[in-house]
Order: C-alpha cells, then sequence, then structure tokens
C-alpha cells in the first residue's frame, strides 16, 4: 500500500507545491491522476519513491517511511517511467538499458535474459537492441522507458504522461499492459493529460488543482462532473460529450468508440 497522510511540499525557494493531501493507494489498484499543468500530479508522483521527501506530512510504500528510505530500497517496490523520457535515458544501447536496472537490482543472469528478450518483444524494439536510446523516435523512447521499468517487476508502477508520441495502436497495447499488471496484483497508476485514454481504463480519479485534491471517484462519477471539471480546468472525454448529445442524461455513457459504434449500427438496424 501507498499511503500519504497530510503531505504538503514546498521547493527551496517557498513554493507550495502540494498541500495537505492524504491519500490511499493498495495494492492492485488502477489510479488516475488529472489536472491542469501545476497542479501537483508529477511532484506528487515523486513522493512515491524519494525522489521528493514531504515538508510536512508521512508518505509510507508498502511499510517503508520514505522519509528514512533510500530510493533504491524504494525503488524495489515502486517504479517510475518519468514525462520526459530524455531525463531517464542514459545507456550506450537500448539493451543495456533494459539490462541496467535489472542487474542493479541484483537479478540472476538467467533472469536477467529472459527479462531482456520479453521486454524487447513486448515493445517491439528487437531492431533497435543495439541503437542509442537517444537515437530513437520520442514515441520509442517512451516505450523504452516502460519496458526497463516493468524488466524489473515492481509492485507499483507509476506512468507519468505514458501515451505521449504513441499512435492508437500503441494506446491499445499500453492499455493491454496495464490490465495485464492488474491481474498480477501490481498498482498502476496513471499520470496523464489523455483524457481519452484516462476514461478508456475506466480507474478511480484524483483531480488535482493547486496541490490539492478537489475530487478522488470513479471516472463515471468525476468526468460527468461538469462544475469540478471546468474548476480543474480539465475538459470532458469526447465520449462523455457523445453521450450527452444523444441524451441530456445517459443513463451511463459510453466507455469505448465500440460501445458509440454498436449503438449507432443498432439505430441504423431500427
Amino acid at each position: 500500500m501507498i499511503k500519504f497522510e497530510s503531505v504538503s511540499f514546498t521547493h527551496l525557494g517557498g513554493t507550495t507545491v502540494l498541500s495537505d493531501v492524504s491519500l490511499e493507494i493498495a495494492p492492485g489498484e488502477l489510479l488516475a491522476i488529472v489536472g491542469a499543468n501545476g497542479a501537483g500530479k508529477t511532484t506528487l508522483a515523486k513522493h512515491t519513491n524519494g525522489l521528493l521527501k514531504p515538508t510536512r506530512g508521512i508518505v509510507t510504500v508498502f511499510d517503508l517511511d520514505t522519509r528514512k528510505a533510500s530510493v533504491a530500497e524504494l525503488s524495489r517496490h515502486v517504479g517510475i517511467v518519468f514525462q520526459n523520457a530524455d531525463h531517464q535515458l542514459f545507456s550506450e544501447t537500448v539493451e543495456d538499458e533494459i539490462v541496467f536496472g535489472l542487474r542493479n537490482l541484483g537479478f540472476d543472469d538467467d533472469v536477467v535474459k529472459k527479462r531482456l528478450e520479453w521486454a524487447l518483444s513486448f515493445f517491439e524494439l528487437n531492431r533497435y537492441r543495439n541503437v542509442a536510446p537517444l537515437l530513437l523516435s520520442g514515441g520509442e523512447k517512451k516505450r523504452l522507458c516502460i519496458a526497463c521499468v516493468l524488466a524489473w517487476d515492481p509492485e507499483a508502477i507509476i506512468l507519468d504522461e505514458p501515451t505521449v508520441g504513441q499512435d492508437y495502436a500503441q494506446k491499445e497495447k499500453l492499455e493491454q499492459m496495464i490490465r495485464m499488471l492488474l491481474t498480477r496484483g501490481r498498482s498502476v497508476i496513471v499520470v496523464s493529460h489523455d483524457i481519452e485514454f484516462v476514461w478508456s481504463l475506466q480507474p478511480r480519479v484524483i483531480v488535482m488543482a493547486g496541490g490539492r485534491i478537489l475530487a478522488d471517484g470513479l471516472a463515471d462519477q468525476i468526468f460527468t462532473n461538469t462544475d469540478l471539471l471546468e474548476k480543474a480546468n480539465v475538459r470532458r472525454p469526447h465520449l462523455v460529450e457523445l453521450s450527452e448529445l444523444i441524451d441530456p442524461k445517459p443513463e451511463k455513457p459510453f466507455h469505448t468508440v465500440h460501445d458509440a459504434l454498436h449503438w449507432i449500427v443498432h439505430q441504423l438496424r431500427r
């Protein structure tokens, strides 16, 4: 479990970025954090593995107090894929990048080889295994960063803007990967401006603004609350808007494009 208890964080310059945040994330839970730029989303995420320490309050990660545990200790439990891939990549080749974390955490050579091959195959990076990571496209870099973290199989995974640079097919694969992780009891936290992707996941949603949590609820509750979304400067998913164009008070908004297409085909047949 990851737990925030009345957590505030203030930069050395005096700017408060998190203010009195309390939050619990259970094992095997899918959580999305949404909000405008500067809402505190990434700052909150960096508290989960000790990259940032709370100015006030306590963050505990699988019974470890992040104020006392090292980043290395916490990283065994929580893996973060940063928003900017260039801040995460440093090795000479794609293969070395994936292998680095595994070896640093002490995995046996056989395990390292198996997880390397899995990561290269699953994220379609095989042909780049001997290429310098910084020569990859933006989308390929993002896939590599996700592959590096998933290779060591932490108990919780933070994905900060994971869909940046990804096409529709890669987004679908990312969604499948997230659901696979959930079936294995892993917690997945998605920090994203990609509201369509968040809506397709149907997670528990945290809405942030000004370093505070404005709301915490299921996707259906959050993304149909127009006043809340306007206050947080978060737009509504297109499928919610489509649902309300068809019926101003729909019993249940379309969750997927396939749901909408099925309804349209059904109406045409009538």
